[in-house]
């Protein structure tokens, strides 16, 4: 893969000083078209082999375009906090948003390429590492970016003659450290563990471009050229569907996917008298401050997640359980219809951006899964959108999973019959009314379509690490109980 990038390609001063000029311009005209359109972002990835010119890449890219719409990003050692999450925790959060242009100098591929280089992973795990990767980039190109990613080559005679260079001139020296001359006397193994890397995630959606790095002027032409062509295609293509008739979401598909009655199927007379629900409220409340104070617990994080029908009583069992924790250690995150920051990422990143730290505890009050409920029911995305959704949201479950955050998924269901006297409930009593809108009543109207959409979601996403708990929520009490025992039992068996 790396043989056509050792060619020793060169640009004299003649040819560069003529095609610089236009490729900048035409460079800041699209960089232009991209921040007034915010069609889509792009992410570029700088990668490559040390001593190729990889800062000089990214400091050129910033030079010859505006700044100001371009974040870069150094993706250095992870740092205390970042490896208490999730291992693409600190990418999600540096995504750029639409219209604007993210360059990671160094980046999701850079630690399990280095780990499997020093023998720390084999090729196996190294393997699972890129497909991960490659869900993740699929996700990201799926939801509308651009991502282009460089890697930056030089033979093994080149480099070392480059890193020689570099540290002969004193401008230069300080560019060159102990650690570059470490991997070079590791460069046949990083050549190959590269290449494995390289070939097994260049995609049609996210290919690899193959830059030779040795002479300053080609690997600049030849860069920039890159991201122009790119740019320039993708806008050109977000222009055209633009310019056609659009296709209305109003009627998505709402049948079953696998004709499920999941919730037809929940013994709703199941109820706790007052007296038995506060004992048990007492008890369960006890134990789960006493296991939040574990030592063990410092290890562990949780996340519970809240969904349900509308009046079902998600907010009442949530106050239950942050009645038992220690204000200092959890956070509730309310979920609403994304804000223009959040509609301008992938529909994953709010969530994202709250994953908490070990021994903390976070609680979402709606989730993700609007996704494959609201999104779904209500037209908001493609068909197509939400059905990929399945799969991305247990691709992301299960990262979670990996750090040893305890997910605990509970959807609050009741009857239509109970729905409806909880809202006449709501009308009549003053401190009520205000949880009572027009929307809850056209959501009440499409019941049978979430009911469906329910189904399909419990089937496809209640797995081993992430189980669904249907909560029968006829019974106020009863819910809060289970609630509160499921949450217990998940963190016992953790701990």
């Amino acid at each position: 893969m790396f043989e056509s990038a050792e060619l020793g390609h060169k640009i004299d001063k003649a040819t560069y000083a003529k095609e610089e000029p236009k490729l900048r311009e035409a460079l800041l005209d699209v960089q232009f078209e991209l921040a007034q359109t915010k069609k889509f972002p792009v992410i570029i990835l700088v990668s490559g082999v040390d001593g190729a010119g990889k800062g000089e890449i990214v400091n050129l890219l910033n030079e010859w375009m505006d700044p100001r719409h371009i974040q870069t990003h150094a993706m250095g050692q992870p740092t205390e906090g970042e490896l208490e999450r999730p291992e693409m925790w600190r990418f999600w959060r540096a995504l750029p948003p639409k219209g604007k242009i993210g360059i990671f100098f160094g980046s999701w591929y850079t630690w399990p390429v280095l780990h499997r280089v020093f023998g720390d992973s084999d090729n196996q795990s190294l393997d699972h590492s890129l497909e991960n990767i490659l869900r993740f980039e699929k996700m990201l190109t799926d939801e509308g970016a651009l991502i282009l990613k460089v890697w930056m080559h030089l033979s093994k005679d080149r480099q070392k003659t480059r890193l020689k260079e570099l540290e002969k001139d004193p401008k230069t020296r300080w560019r060159v450290t102990a650690r570059d001359w470490e991997h070079f006397k590791l460069y046949d193994k990083f050549r190959k563990v590269s290449e494995r890397a390289l070939r097994h995630t260049s995609t049609g959606d996210s290919p690899w471009i193959v830059v030779e790095g040795t002479d300053t002027r080609y690997r600049s032409l030849a860069v920039g050229t890159v991201l122009l062509d790119a740019l320039r295609k993708r806008l050109d293509q977000a222009k055209q569907a633009q310019d056609k008739p659009k296709k209305s979401n109003a009627a998505p598909m709402v049948k079953s996917l696998d004709n499920l009655h999941l919730l037809r199927a929940l013994d709703q007379t199941q109820k706790l008298s007052k007296k038995t629900y506060e004992k048990e409220l007492e008890k369960y409340q006890g134990k789960l401050n006493l296991l939040s104070r574990h030592p063990k617990f410092k290890k562990i994080s949780i996340i519970a997640a809240f969904e349900g029908a509308d009046a079902a009583g998600k907010g009442g069992s949530i106050r239950r359980i942050t009645g038992a924790l220690d204000a200092r250690y959890y956070q509730i995150i309310p979920v609403a219809a994304p804000t223009e920051e959040e509609r301008a990422q992938p529909y994953l990143w709010r969530f994202w951006r709250h994953i908490p730290r070990l021994g903390r505890v976070t609680i979402f009050d709606r989730t993700w899964y609007g996704r494959v409920l609201v999104e779904r029911v209500e037209g908001y995305c493609a068909e197509t959108d939400w059905m990929r959704a399945y799969g991305e949201i247990n691709d992301f479950e299960e990262q979670l999973a990996s750090r040893k955050i305890i997910l605990a998924k509970f959807w609050l269901a009741t009857s239509k019959e109970e729905q409806l006297r909880r809202f006449k409930e709501r009308e009549k009593i003053g401190f009520k009314r205000f949880k009572l809108t027009e929307e809850d009543w056209r959501n009440r109207k499409k019941w049978d379509d979430y009911e469906r959409a329910v189904c399909d979601m419990v089937d496809r996403t209640s797995t081993g690490i992430a189980p669904w708990t249907l909560v029968e929520a006829n019974d106020k009490y009863f819910a809060r109980i289970k609630i509160l025992k499921t949450l217990c039992a998940r963190i016992e068996e953790a701990l």
